[in-house]
């Protein structure tokens, strides 16, 4: 058992936000957490870190309890590493445990030189320990991790505050990777991250040695990490065994079979009360009345099901048919900046978009995916042609929400663009996306990030618009919601064009696939999953194709490289070579040396003790130092 919580309960304003919690995390536990956006989540998991104290009436309450060797790693939603220290110096403050004990090694090295036996067995101990934990192993997991996070070799010379938020939350999950607690806690760890590097973290977690609790919204993450499903509902917590997938399912079937027992068990009571209520007061009956009334008070009573509270209503529609080809975009740059500072991302971008598509536009972060879109809508400058046909109709949703007022109040946001709405169907409108009562006179600027979205949604609806641009329409809002808006444009008969790092939301939409890469945009014709498919099977294609390079070495392939190239590559391959040869030989001799500390004849003399010692350290260094250089030769 890593950590226990029991009947944990917390008010939030007055009403309970959630009550009677309990939840054990064991050793290799797999858990998702899940739950609607304020239900609790973030402040559970602050409740289990001790950062927050629950509330608590009796002393049986609010009873939290941590096993004796647990350590935890937390990340939170809005985590970003921020130091003045570079990548690489940062990265390496993890392991200074390590590295305090390598310098002290080499402090008692010294001092066995000078004929001090007394350190000879803590030295010992020193070298053992820091063997058991990978000492000589230290750099080789940090560049592993790094690149796994999507960091190249230049980038570890950067200081940490140089970097962007997003980067800055990747880096803060690399380090959290590397201190490799037994329990990690991360609070929606794939904001920021792109698909490459959410795969990457996705199998490094499947591998992880410790137990995991995860907040996300990220279906597919949930599907691949966990082993068990908790939902906050209402301000109960319940745990479902399996992943999401399994979850929905068990859901299902669980609100099905309370909601019969519970219908089987009132038509029982209202029979009982019946019953009683009829022969309570007559002489012949009233011992079985009594005994029916006994019957009804020591009944188990089966809780009412919950009743969900009513969803959102999305409806998107349109008046005007556009024609068959709707948009055409030739020889379109992407490009940031103004002026001088101005940076072509890509060029020669060339697709068509017909009528009644919907087309998922992914690529790597920074890439270009948000710019094009506001290329398209000729927010931004480009160069080549991007023409909309006759009879479009644009609306657009962005996902900073900058085309809202901040200083408008709900009710103005919707009055100012719609001025002929009488304030009865602006409320009807506002209600369709669950913001109600006194909600409707917040400030724009004061609603959350799911708010925003709820009447950003709102407005679409309101556009009729027949092409609609997205740009990450599901970033802000949780699971129910995105279930809504996925239904909802999936029966939208309109075209849709539509940047997301949501791959369930992908999957179930795009009909094709812009994917933007350094070299150009290119269109595939067919769904997400398939895109998926084609780029592992081009992945391992490429794979074969390398590895049948290198060992054909055909000769027609190098005929036109220069001859210092090819010397290049022929001394490379040697130098592997000699260090593969020479790493198979060091670990020869470290097996041997160690040995040699064992006989009697070595550990009762000081002087060969530690000549052997050395010579130990100095081949487990040279050892590394070889393993390193291949490793960099490899990616070479």
């Amino acid at each position: 058992m890593l950590l226990k919580a029991e009947h944990i309960h917390k008010i939030f304003n007055g009403e309970p936000l959630f009550s009677d919690v309990c939840l054990q995390i064991d050793d290799q536990d797999r858990i998702g957490l899940i739950g609607a956006n304020g239900c609790g989540k973030s402040t559970l998991l602050k409740i289990l870190l001790g950062e927050l104290l629950p509330d608590r009436e009796t002393e049986e309450e609010g009873i939290l309890v941590r096993g004796a060797k647990t350590s935890v790693g937390y990340l939170a939603q809005s985590a970003a590493l921020d130091s003045e220290k570079t990548v690489w110096e940062e990265m390496r403050s993890v392991f200074s445990k390590l590295l305090e004990t390598q310098e002290k090694m080499r402090e008692a090295e010294l001092q066995m030189q000078g004929g001090s036996m007394e350190v000879a067995e803590e030295y010992n101990r020193m070298t053992a320990w820091f063997e058991a934990n990978d000492g000589y192993q230290i750099d080789v997991k940090i560049k592993t991790v790094l690149h796994g996070m999507g960091f190249t070799e230049p980038d570890f010379h950067r200081i940490v505050s140089s970097f962007s938020g997003g980067e800055k939350t990747r880096l803060a999950i690399t380090r959290l990777l590397l201190e490799a607690p037994n329990l990690l806690i991360l609070d929606e760890p794939t904001n920021h991250l792109d698909f490459e590097t959410i795969q990457w973290l996705e199998e490094y977690l499947q591998s992880y040695k410790g137990a995991l609790l995860i907040v996300s919204h990220d279906r597919y993450f949930l599907d691949k990490l966990c082993t068990s499903v908790c939902e906050i509902e209402r301000g109960k917590l319940t745990r479902y065994k399996g992943n999401y997938s399994a979850f929905t399912v068990l859901k299902a079937a669980a609100v099905e079979r309370q909601e019969k027992e519970y219908a089987l068990q009132q038509k029982e009571i209202a029979k009982l009360e019946d019953y009683v209520a009829r022969n309570l007061v007559r002489a012949s009956t009233t011992k079985s009345a009594q005994s029916r009334r006994k019957q009804l008070e020591k009944m188990e009573r089966i809780e009412k099901p919950i009743t969900h509270e009513k969803r959102a209503i999305l409806r998107f529609s349109y008046e005007v048919e556009p024609p068959q080809e709707v948009l055409e975009v030739r020889d379109a740059d992407i490009s940031v900046g103004e002026g001088m500072d101005r940076k072509t991302l890509l060029e020669h971008i060339s697709f068509l978009v017909r009528r009644g598509e919907k087309l998922g536009i992914v690529g790597v972060n920074g890439i270009g995916k948000s710019t094009l879109l506001k290329e398209i809508l000729n927010i931004l400058p480009h160069q080549g042609v991007i023409r909309f046909n006759k009879n479009v109709k644009l609306a657009y949703f962005d996902q900073e929400s900058t085309n809202l007022n901040p200083d408008n109040t709900v009710m103005d946001e919707l009055h100012d663009r719609f001025p002929a709405m009488l304030d009865g169907e602006i409320r009807s409108i506002l209600g369709q996306v669950r913001i109600t009562g006194e909600n409707v006179f917040k400030r724009v600027s004061a609603l959350s990030g799911g708010e925003r979205a709820r009447l950003c949604f709102a407005l679409l609806m309101l556009e009729h618009a027949n092409v609609m641009l997205l740009d990450e329409p599901t970033n802000h809002i949780d699971l129910p919601m995105k279930e809504v808006l996925e239904e909802a444009l999936d029966a939208y008969t309109g075209t849709l064009l539509f940047v997301s790092h949501d791959r369930y939301f992908l999957k179930r939409l795009a009909t094709q696939i812009l994917e933007l890469t350094e070299t150009g945009a290119i269109l595939h014709p067919f769904g997400f999953e398939q895109y998926l498919e084609e780029k592992a099977k081009a992945k391992a294609l490429a794979a074969a194709a390398q590895q049948a390079a290198v060992q054909a070495k055909p000769k027609a392939a190098v005929s036109h490289r220069s001859k210092a190239q090819r010397s290049a590559d022929a001394a490379r391959r040697n130098r592997m070579r000699e260090l593969e040869q020479e790493i198979e030989q060091l670990d020869m001799r470290i097996a041997e040396l160690e040995e040699q500390l064992t006989l009697p004849e070595i550990c009762t003399d000081y002087q060969k003790m530690h000549e052997v010692c050395d010579q130990l350290e100095q081949a487990k260094l040279h050892s590394e130092e070889c393993f390193l250089e291949l490793c960099e030769l490899e990616e070479a």
